[in-house]
């Protein structure tokens, strides 16, 4: 049986890159981004979603990851950005969680950039307010890239599976 306590943020420490810290030489750090969404199994509801959260703030930030998950009609639409080795294993315990079915990586980079969410070593955004929280983070955003990576995230929300949540 899948241990609801056990978080979307768990990766082994790892001996590569720092968590997400400036390259030697730059200001900002090297980071990787995921966007994925996937629907929820059978059972999920608040206090589930609740427990991941719980989980995330305990165990994201030693592993420097942070994002946003918004939870809505049965889905999950998830920005993870961090170093490369956490991401991805964050993403290998998504992808093999039950919790989740159907998941699709909608995007992925990496780059020298601010990070998007630098305060949130995840955040809960209900579908009703994640299009006001990611044009406020697009207008508060001080580099081009955090604003277009905000920008893709908006488009993928206006035609995605949560664009009916997130319209009322």
């Amino acid at each position: 049986m899948h241990n609801p306590d056990r978080p979307h943020a768990e990766p082994a420490p790892a001996d590569d890159a720092p968590a997400g810290e400036a390259l030697p030489g730059n200001a900002l750090p090297l980071l990787y981004h995921v966007v994925y969404c996937s629907r929820a199994a059978a059972g999920i509801d608040g206090a589930t979603v609740d427990l991941i959260i719980q989980a995330a703030h305990r165990n994201n930030p030693r592993h420097g990851i942070t994002g946003l998950l918004v939870y809505g009609g049965d889905m999950f639409f998830q920005w993870i950005e961090g170093p490369r080795a956490h991401v991805r294993r964050l993403m290998d315990i998504i992808l093999a969680d039950p919790r989740h079915e159907s998941v699709v990586e909608l995007s992925e980079t990496e780059e020298v950039r601010e990070r998007v969410f630098p305060d949130w070593d995840m955040e809960l955004v209900t579908p009703e307010d994640i299009r006001e929280v990611l044009l406020d983070a697009q207008q508060s955003a001080s580099s081009a890239q955090s604003a277009q990576a905000l920008g893709v995230m908006l488009a993928q929300l206006q035609s995605g599976p949560l664009a009916a949540d997130a319209h009322g």
